[in-house]
């Protein structure tokens, strides 16, 4: 990642529980992102097989390789991460 990012902002306790549950039952889920502020989010479809920190940052990786991290999330499926707390 670039030196450029902004510092790593932790999502809610919550919302992390159902990344570990979809990691877990291994459940093809839809991610809702976004990696750049004010742009429109993107999408992006795998199973969650990791979920994992590097340098005080939690990133999650998909079976396909693709990883993110988990502050650039918006939703994933039908729960978005601001109606958690």
């Amino acid at each position: 990642m670039p030196a450029t990012k902004p510092d790593y902002q932790p999502i809610s306790c919550s919302f992390y529980d159902e990344l570990e549950a979809r990691a877990t039952t291994r459940q093809v889920c839809t991610l809702t992102y976004r990696t750049e502020p004010d742009t429109p989010p993107s999408t992006y479809t795998g199973i969650i097989t990791d979920l994992f920190i590097t340098d005080k940052v939690e990133y999650l990786r998909l079976e396909d390789g693709f990883e993110l991290r988990l502050d650039a999330l918006v939703a994933v499926d039908d729960k978005e991460l601001r109606n958690y707390c």
